[in-house]
């Protein structure tokens, strides 16, 4: 209580310091707004500041001129036109009155937002201590190496997000700054600067251990009927809704995006949410794109690794309850420009809470944003997701989307992890082929066969992918929360 007491008034000092410099005309911008940032191209690029009351705010860029006037509160904002992506550094300068501000090496391409908790904070200094396996190819000094100074992150650390009059948050993503910055995050950039031929820019905004209520304010719950309608304890909304969004999210509004990326979910997993957790997913997209004024907004986020959850002593878990949270993840792709990607193979330790292979998974989220999002690469955006099942006999016939090229087993073998579910409830292993782009099961002596799941287990290995090279998500022909969750 004390340390908390002591945040506040600090937090409220230094409220008060913003606020006396408001009073004295002092020029500010927000601290996403600086040196070496990456604007959006191809939309309205938001500036935006305090100054004293009904001041003049000119901004300058690439020849455009845009004026503005502070409000009563002292809040301006402009609009810069579209721009197109530039490698070229450029200034951007703000001016009222004698007040002048001048924003060095900035550069126009791609900007994404990535958040979440610990897999997502991952930094790349642990990279360094790793010992990879004999022949394998791990970036272990990828830090050392990275010289490109067309990717340029910004690291939002929660109590540093006031203004800053050194205009410094932003950095090129090598050396010191490089070490800090999420490990997903940057090898998403690297392969998207790679293979987009223009300047990216990403920003990390995670916190570890943290559940996905705090990352939006409790308004955000309030507008879908689910919680609105839900009496008992079960629905109820706690873990300090919006605590992260107002320090960390909230910040960054309105500075312009191409999209979101999203890797979270432990957290609540450990809690052992289910469809709650598909209806908070869908509020967190839903407020998010509001306040960015976007609906079609991307979001795309990661199935939480593989993990033993069913040796944890203290909760009533078993081999299935990550299955299931992984069903209310992949629920969510119900909601449109969404998409899941699948760790089932990017994790060789189930022990492990923080698998550390973040660099094909950083290439797995840049490949769904240069299939879905960018249109120039013709692979799937995912995995295989279930898309329907289909009995014939004693045979279920199950198809797929995102089959990309044609649906394939990993190892040219008879494909693992199918099982059906008898007239008794029970469950057995199944034989499982692929024909016609489609995968027909069947489990010998099961003459009624009620249901299929597959890699129904949370150390499940996957065996079938898409040509594409994207292993299929985790499901059961039975779930309820296909009907369930609906996503407004």
């Amino acid at each position: 209580m004390e340390r908390y007491k002591r945040m506040k008034y600090l937090f409220t000092i230094a409220m008060l310091f913003v606020g006396s410099l408001c009073v004295r005309g002092q020029l500010i911008l927000p601290k996403i707004l600086g040196n070496n940032m990456v604007l959006q191209q191809g939309g309205p690029v938001p500036v935006w500041g305090r100054a004293k009351t009904g001041a003049a705010i000119e901004v300058r860029f690439k020849g455009q001129i845009k004026r503005g006037v502070a409000d009563q509160d002292g809040a301006w904002k402009v609009l810069l036109a579209p721009l197109k992506a530039s490698f070229d550094p450029a200034e951007l300068e703000i001016v009222s009155g004698k007040e002048h501000i001048r924003l060095h090496n900035i550069l126009v391409g791609e900007v994404w937002l990535c958040s979440g908790q610990s897999n997502m904070e991952f930094a790349m200094r642990k990279l360094g201590k790793l010992q990879p396996p004999p022949g394998a190819d791990w970036p272990v000094h990828e830090v050392e190496t990275a010289h490109n100074t067309n990717i340029r992150i910004f690291l939002d650390e929660r109590k540093k997000m006031g203004p800053d009059s050194t205009h410094s948050g932003w950095a090129v993503a090598e050396g010191a700054d490089l070490r800090r910055f999420s490990a997903v995050g940057y090898f998403f950039a690297k392969e998207l600067q790679a293979r987009l031929k223009v300047p990216v820019g990403v920003i990390s905004a995670a916190i570890p251990g943290s559940r996905i209520e705090p990352w939006m304010p409790r308004e955000a719950f309030a507008a879908l009927d689910f919680f609105r309608e839900q009496k008992d304890s079960t629905h109820k909304i706690d873990g300090d809704p919006g605590k992260f969004y107002a320090t960390m999210i909230r910040p960054l509004v309105p500075f312009a995006l191409k999209g979101f990326l999203w890797y979270q979910g432990e957290s609540n997993c450990f809690l052992n949410e289910r469809l709650q957790y598909s209806y908070k997913m869908e509020a967190l997209i839903n407020y998010w794109r509001k306040q960015w004024n976007n609906d079609r907004l991307p979001f795309y986020y990661v199935q939480i690794a593989p993990y033993y959850y069913s040796k944890a002593t203290d909760r009533p878990y078993t081999v299935y309850s990550e299955p299931e949270f992984w069903e209310a993840q992949a629920a969510v792709l119900k909601i449109p420009h969404t998409a899941m990607i699948s760790t089932m193979d990017l994790n060789d330790d189930p022990a492990d809470l923080h698998p550390v292979n973040k660099w094909d998974l950083g290439k797995r989220l840049a490949g769904t944003a240069l299939s879905a999002t960018y249109k120039v690469s013709t692979a799937a955006a995912m995995g295989p997701v279930f898309k329907s099942a289909v009995k014939k006999g004693n045979t279920f016939v199950i198809d797929f989307d995102h089959k990309g090229k044609g649906l394939i087993s990993k190892d040219g073998k008879a494909l693992q992890g199918f099982e059906v579910e008898n007239e008794k409830g029970v469950y057995t292993g199944a034989d499982a082929i692929i024909k016609d782009n489609k995968v027909w099961v069947h489990a010998v002596g099961v003459t009624v066969p009620r249901a299929v799941r597959y890699a129904w287990r949370e150390n499940a290995k996957p065996a079938l992918y898409n040509k594409d090279g994207l292993p299929a998500l985790p499901f059961r022909t039975d779930n309820e929360l296909k009907e369930t969750f609906k996503g407004q």
